[in-house]
């Protein structure tokens, strides 16, 4: 993997003289905050050594180099899931990419299914904390530590400074914003509605299909995480109703705009 994720980088090295200090995953719906980046390069993931493909609509499959705030980014235009029948080690290996070109900061996105009954469609959860409930895990296997600790500690997974300043200016920006539980699930199927009441016992505000893996790849790198999720749909006893992934985007894609009004101004506080 260590060679993989060297080839990978010195390609994009030689292609981009540009050393990125953020790293962001924009998730399902989510692509259009690249509208807000003064963009320097864009790369095909096809054309990239080792990279997977998306194979989801919304996500567009593009590597973007850029300027967003006054900071250098390296952004996803599009992220990879477990259910697309990708490895653990396929889906994170573009964070380990970003962390070897330079960034400490990893931003991710999603949109989720709200399970937290004071939640409402269109709402932007800040996410304090994760369930794993994908049965799999990408760190399974050999460590290398020239990568990462084998045991790396998760109690401040989501950076917790990072959460109460984006609490701050969504405050400042008239934007409602929710914090909670995100629980992962390897989809693709949604949820049943007796699933929906599981995740919620066990302590889960949100439900969605990625995140997590990217998450605990980044912090076994020791990059700091701060992560939103979009919710999209509801989970909730009485307001369940069929959902299909076009619903999902257009919900998605109708929040966007405040997400990336809070992003653009976190950025300038980092």
């Amino acid at each position: 993997m260590l060679e993989k994720i060297k080839e990978t980088t010195e390609y994009l090295e030689f292609k981009v003289a540009f050393k990125p200090e953020v790293g962001i995953i924009l998730g399902t719906g989510l692509g259009g905050l690249v509208d807000e980046i003064e963009i320097h390069q864009t790369i095909p993931y096809e054309s990239i050594p080792n990279f997977p493909v998306s194979t989801v609509d919304g996500h567009h499959g593009q590597l973007i180099f850029g300027t967003m705030s006054g900071r250098k980014i390296v952004a996803m235009q599009g992220r990879f899931h477990y259910y697309e029948g990708y490895t653990m080690q396929e889906i994170t290996f573009p964070v380990r990419v970003m962390r070897f070109l330079g960034i400490e900061l990893l931003i991710l996105s999603n949109a989720s299914g709200g399970l937290n009954p004071d939640f409402e469609i269109g709402d932007i959860m800040l996410i304090e904390d994760h369930i794993n409930l994908m049965k799999d895990n990408p760190l399974i296997g050999k460590n290398d530590d020239e990568v990462g600790v084998r045991f790396p500690d998760m109690s401040n997974a989501y950076d917790h400074g990072l959460v109460n300043e984006a609490i701050h200016i969504g405050e400042k920006l008239g934007i409602r914003l929710k914090k909670g539980v995100y629980a992962a699930v390897s989809g693709p199927t949604y949820e049943t509605p007796a699933e929906y009441k599981y995740i919620r016992i066990i302590g889960g505000d949100a439900v969605g299909m990625s995140t997590v893996p990217e998450v605990i790849t980044a912090r076994h790198m020791g990059l700091r995480c701060f992560a939103v999720s979009i919710i999209s749909d509801l989970g909730v006893p009485g307001k369940i109703v069929e959902i299909s992934h076009q619903h999902v985007l257009e919900a998605a894609s109708a929040v966007e705009p405040k997400m990336t009004q809070l992003l653009k101004q976190l950025l300038m506080k980092i």
